[in-house]
């Protein structure tokens, strides 16, 4: 996937731009981004503060954290069944 020239920061920055009041060709023009990307933009990143967007980051990293210590447990939980059923 192509890595965007903009950080999510500065996304909702240039929302906030939009949201003052600023014409929408002249905030398309001055950052350099097309329609579609602002309202897609807007629909994933719209209503959020940059606060609130690293905070929305570290609990999906967290969850990506977890979804792995549940897959290894789980991998284990399985061998240590199959062991026990080979023993039996």
């Amino acid at each position: 996937m192509k890595k965007s020239r903009f950080t999510e920061t500065q996304i909702v920055g240039i929302l906030k731009e939009a949201e003052s009041g600023i014409a929408m060709a002249d905030l398309l023009r001055t950052h350099g981004i097309s329609g579609a990307t602002f309202y897609k933009w807007r629909s994933k990143y719209g209503g959020l503060e940059a606060s609130e967007l690293k905070r929305v980051k570290e609990l999906e990293q967290q969850l990506s954290e977890y979804k792995t210590m549940v897959a290894e447990l789980t991998h284990d939980n399985r061998a240590l069944k199959n062991l026990i059923e080979k023993k039996l």
